[in-house]
């Protein structure tokens, strides 16, 4: 039974995460941590960390990891499956029907309309993780609670990717200096 639930809860991720990995976080959460409680805030904190680590899309590396974690090798290619099949089946059709009626004022007005979703999508997911990192997963932000070494750390991670146009593996590496040199100090 886990392994159908797993299955359909990733082909819903599948389905309706339009806009690519960053998309579907908020529906990867509401599966994995709201719905069925596979995950907590913080669990689905780190495993947003490292599929961003490893290769590969994120809703994949998600499904994956959630897989294992849940039903083991099995539970794994489930959720895996759940989460591409949709993909296979709709570019399939979207690329035929797109090459077919690319000029179409219509489709080019439906494509456009759907950007601003999809931004609101990978903003909603970047301010959950955020509140998360810096406040911890009550989700109540309070000044007092502020985890000031990791605030502290994505400004300059954020300065050194926006200003300095520095390659994210550098930054990311150095995130885990500065948070090791943090933690050394007790701060």
């Amino acid at each position: 039974m886990i392994y159908l639930q797993l299955f359909l809860s990733f082909l819903q991720i599948g389905l309706f995460s339009f806009g690519g990995g960053y998309a579907a976080m908020p529906l990867i959460q509401g599966q994995v941590v709201t719905r069925y409680g596979w995950l907590t805030m913080e669990e689905f904190t780190d495993l947003i960390t490292i599929s961003q680590m490893t290769p590969g899309p994120i809703a994949i590396n998600s499904a994956t990891f959630v897989g294992i974690k849940i039903g083991g090798i099995p539970g794994a290619l489930a959720a895996t499956l759940g989460c591409i099949l949709p993909s296979c089946v709709l570019v399939t059709l979207i690329a035929k029907l797109y090459l077919k009626y690319r000029n179409m004022a219509v489709l080019q007005g439906v494509l456009g309309s759907l950007r601003p979703a999809v931004v609101a999508l990978i903003a909603s997911a970047g301010l959950s993780i955020l509140v998360t990192a810096f406040w911890g997963s009550g989700g109540k932000v309070i000044l007092q609670d502020t985890r000031w070494s990791l605030a502290v750390i994505f400004a300059v991670c954020l300065v050194l990717l926006r200003k300095f146009k520095m390659n994210p593996i550098w930054v990311m590496l150095l995130a885990g200096v500065m948070k090791a040199a943090a933690s050394g100090v007790g701060w």
